[in-house]
Formats: structure tokens, C-alpha cells, sequence
């Protein structure tokens, strides 16, 4: 297999396409990563999501090229993957020859190689970033600016709504492209200094958190909008006179989603060929980690956006709710499950449903007939609670033998609940679940995060209404192709559906399931 460092941006035409297939016909596996989603019913087209990695095998074609994902092979379009920044990394090992001189001069021709690795991804940063600009400006442009002529057609409500905050997240990443272009050393890349240019503008990257909480709105509104024949001309038309690529209004949007995910990838494979000695070393490793934590806070922030829709849901589904809503106080359910609860004075034990919330602690009551429905019983506050751990034995206070049991106790009432779990192991969970709320609150407070009335109103609202009318069909909405009975070339573009944010994949939480079986939500 040959090596190759050479760079490219945007795959196809002239020159570039040549030489991918020269690469090709040496012998080099030429790798793209894909932009967008690529979803097909075509056996003959090859699917996948963005961020996958695609072999590509053939690129004869300006539009179409060949290529492989995992066990997959197929036609993709050439407009939906960049090639990436280092085909093949060349191993310093190898470099290196016998004898004193020779290893002297392997090292340098090590050294250049490293340093021709990190002017690539230099350029491929610059690169990324002007294409990113072209693309907002595109949006705003081709987009915004027709839709506000159309008073008749769209209000600024529902300009808000799709397009969010995309001109505020145009205004700064044009700052920060100007800022990158001062850091640029033209003669020597590879001397650039792009590391402190990050850490400047890390809290300008703090919007993006806002426009991504909004994006599954915007995939509504577009989806509700384009069921109507003139919205889906006129958003064709916007793209057709601004001369952007066939994808469709939600493709574009996904981008700044896409975008602030990658940085940290970005910035991996810059401090990756910067050496230690580097004058941007430590910033570089300094804007790697500051990165990491703006996207880390925006997952994390959309991800607690989108529990608030099912907490309210959930709580549509409880008989006989007394009191706030749980959302006035809290977003996020930490632990749940089946505990004993021993009252004053008669001693008296029942069996309830704790759903353990940030800020507050429900309980719950299981239908006799209906074990799947719940009744509403009531809370307690958490904030300014003491959890105590209690031995087995006998309550000096109710005068009862208790096993695996706690307390919970209001310093500022008295108020005091026994509780107790069927086995150690989970009472050791609840006690563990008490810390981590805790823990949730302090984070929350530290971060700032809170949700807003709009938000819960929201929430309440869209929960009341699926509760009336059921389940919301699929936002997607597939386009099929003609099978073809050969590999040959597909005869147009598709139009793209973006169907999942790119972000990264969470481990799915079961808490959410396990609640289901008791108050499912209503269909």
C-alpha cells in the first residue's frame, strides 16, 4: 500500500478528482467522511449517517463515486463526504534508517512528514470554517432574508422557530474565521498558532447551546409547513436562486449541530501533530479540553430539554395529580422504584412508587385491578432534606422492627418519612440516588441551568395534547428510488433527509422504560 499526506477539500472537479484516482490506482485506500445523512432505498446506493468513514473505490464520476462502509457497497454523492485531512499516516519507525546518519536523517524526514500532517489539518480547520461561513451566509441570505418578505407566509414567531438564533451564530463564527485567518503564518502552516483563537471565543460557542435545543422544533414547524405544496415550492426556489447544493431546508440546519461536535474532533487531530515543543502546544491542549465541555454542556443541556417533555407527559399520565407541576421545580428523573412506607402513628406500612426528581421526591399509589396505573399520593421536598441511614432493628421512634430502612428528615420541620427496601442492594441504590440528586442540583446551579416558563408551558401543553390525540406519527419523511437491476449510475441527486442529530451517542437510560410499565404514557 502507498502512503500519501496529500490535503483535499471538497471532493470532485479538475485536478483534485484526478489525483484521487491516481491514489486510487496506486494502491492507496483513499477515506472520505460523510457531511450528511445518506438515506436511500436503492440497493445500488450506498446509505449512511453523518460522521461515518467511506472507502472510496471509485471517483471516475464527477457526481456519483463508489465507494465501501463496512460490509456495504454502493453509488453516494460525491457533494455529501470531505476527504480527509491525512489519507495515511506515515510510522516514524520506518522513517528511521540504519546507522548514525541515516537515523539523523529519518528523524528529520520524520519531523517534516509531522509537520506536513499538521499544516494539513490546519488547512483543513481554515478550510472547514470559510465552507461553514459560505454555508450560514447561504441560510441567511438565500433563506431568512426571502422569508421576511413574505409577511404573508411566515411570522417572525415562526422565523424564530426554524431558523433560532442562526444570525447570532453567523456574526460570531465570522469573528472567529478572522481571528483564525490573523493566526495563519502563510510562509510556514505549520508554525500557526490556532490554539488561542478557541480559547478567545469559547464562550461565544455558548449559543450554539440555544439554537440545538431548539432544533427539534424547527424540525417540526418545517415538517408541519412543508405538508403544504407552496411552502415546499418556495423553499425550493430559495435554494435554487441562492445556488446551494440539493438538500433540503433541514439538511442545512442540522449543520451548526454538526458543527460544534466536531470541533473537539478537530482540535484531537491538530494536538495530535503538534509536538510538546510547539509554541501552540498547551493552548492547543488547552482549546481540545475547553471544547470538549462546550459540547459535553450543550449535549447535556438538550438532553435535560427533552426529559422535560416526557416528565410532563409522564405526569398527565398520574390519577388524581395534586399541587405544581413537577417541571416548576425539576427536569430530571434520577431514580425510581418500589419502597415500603411506614406512617405515624398506627406504624402502618404501604406499599408505594418513589420517583426520586431533582428538588423533589414523588409517591405513588398502584392500582388494585390496573397495576399499570397510578395514583398520585404526594412528595417531599428534598431540598434541606437529611437522608439517614438506619440500622435493623427497632424505630425508637414508631416502636416497629424495620430492615434495610432510611429516613428522610426536613431539619426545618420535622417532618420525618421511614422508608424501607425489600433487599440491601437497593436500599444501597436509593442511598447512592440521594447523593446524585444532590450532586444534580449543585451542578445545575453552577452551570446556570434552568428551564424557562415558555419551556414548561410548552411541555404541558404538548403532553396535554398527545394525551387527546395520540402518538405523533414520524417526522421523516423517506423518498424511494426505482431498484435497479445493475450498479449503474443513479440518474440525480438525491433530495437529503436528515433524520438523527450528530451528536454523540448516549448509553440509552432505563429509567424511562421501567416507569413505562407502571404509567405508560397515553396512546
Amino acid at each position: 500500500m502507498h502512503s500519501s499526506s496529500h490535503h483535499y477539500s471538497h471532493p470532485g472537479g479538475g485536478g483534485e478528482q484526478l489525483a484521487i484516482n491516481e491514489l486510487i490506482s496506486d494502491g492507496s485506500v483513499v477515506c472520505a467522511e460523510a457531511l450528511w445523512d445518506h438515506v436511500t432505498m436503492d440497493d445500488q446506493e450506498l446509505g449512511f449517517k453523518a460522521g461515518d468513514v467511506i472507502e472510496v473505490m471509485d471517483a471516475t464520476n464527477r457526481e456519483w463515486w463508489w465507494g465501501r462502509v463496512a460490509d456495504g457497497e454502493g453509488w453516494f454523492p460525491a457533494s455529501f463526504v470531505r476527504l480527509r485531512v491525512n489519507q495515511d499516516e506515515p510510522a516514524d519507525e520506518e522513517a528511521l534508517r540504519a546507522g548514525d546518519g541515516g537515523a539523523q536523517d529519518g528523524r528529520a524526514e520524520a519531523q517534516s512528514s509531522k509537520d506536513q500532517m499538521r499544516t494539513n489539518v490546519i488547512n483543513e480547520i481554515l478550510s472547514t470554517e470559510r465552507d461553514y461561513i459560505k454555508h450560514l451566509r447561504d441560510i441567511c441570505e438565500g433563506y431568512i432574508r426571502q422569508c421576511r418578505k413574505r409577511a404573508d407566509m411566515f411570522s417572525e414567531e415562526q422565523l424564530r422557530t426554524i431558523f433560532g438564533n442562526i444570525e447570532d451564530i453567523y456574526r460570531c463564527q465570522k469573528a472567529f474565521v478572522k481571528a483564525l485567518e490573523q493566526r495563519f503564518n502563510r510562509e510556514r502552516p505549520h508554525l500557526s498558532e490556532l490554539g488561542a483563537c478557541f480559547l478567545e471565543h469559547q464562550a461565544d460557542f455558548q449559543i450554539y447551546s440555544e439554537y440545538c435545543n431548539n432544533h427539534p422544533n424547527a424540525c417540526v414547524e418545517l415538517s408541519r409547513l412543508t405538508k403544504l405544496s407552496k411552502y415546499v415550492y418556495f423553499f425550493e426556489a430559495c435554494r435554487l436562486l441562492q445556488k446551494m447544493i440539493d438538500i433540503s431546508l433541514d439538511g442545512f440546519l442540522l449543520t451548526p449541530v454538526q458543527k460544534i461536535c466536531k470541533y473537539p474532533l478537530q482540535l484531537a487531530e491538530l494536538l495530535k501533530y503538534t509536538h510538546p515543543q510547539h509554541r501552540d502546544f498547551k493552548d492547543v491542549e488547552a482549546a481540545l479540553h475547553a471544547m470538549k465541555n462546550v459540547a459535553r454542556l450543550i449535549n447535556e443541556r438538550k438532553r435535560r430539554l427533552e426529559n422535560i417533555d416526557k416528565i410532563a407527559h409522564w405526569q398527565s399520565s398520574i390519577e388524581d395529580w395534586e399541587g405544581e407541576d413537577l417541571l416548576v421545580r425539576s427536569s430530571e428523573l434520577i431514580y425510581s422504584g418500589e419502597l415500603t412506607r411506614v406512617t405515624q402513628p398506627q406504624a402502618k406500612s404501604q406499599q408505594r412508587m418513589f420517583f426520586l426528581f431533582d428538588h423533589q421526591l414523588i409517591y405513588c399509589k398502584k392500582d388494585l385491578l390496573r397495576r399499570d396505573v397510578l395514583y398520585y399520593k404526594g412528595r417531599v421536598d428534598m431540598d434541606g432534606l437529611e437522608v439517614v441511614d438506619l440500622e435493623d432493628g427497632k424505630d425508637r421512634d414508631l416502636h416497629v422492627s424495620v430492615k434495610n430502612a432510611f429516613r428522610l428528615l426536613c431539619g426545618t420541620t420535622g417532618e420525618s418519612h421511614l422508608l424501607c427496601a425489600r433487599k440491601p442492594e437497593q436500599k444501597q441504590r436509593w442511598l447512592k440516588a440521594f447523593t446524585r440528586e444532590r450532586e444534580q442540583v449543585r451542578l445545575d446551579q453552577e452551570t446556570g441551568f434552568s428551564i424557562t416558563e415558555l419551556q414548561r408551558k410548552q411541555a404541558m401543553l404538548n403532553a396535554s395534547k398527545q394525551q387527546a390525540t395520540g402518538k405523533p406519527k414520524a417526522l421523516s419523511r423517506p423518498y424511494y428510488l426505482a431498484r435497479q437491476k445493475h450498479p449503474a449510475l443513479p440518474a440525480s441527486l438525491p433530495q437529503q433527509q436528515v433524520l438523527v442529530l450528530a451528536e454523540p451517542k448516549r448509553k440509552p437510560s432505563t429509567f424511562w422504560h421501567s416507569i413505562s410499565r407502571l404509567a405508560p404514557f397515553r396512546k
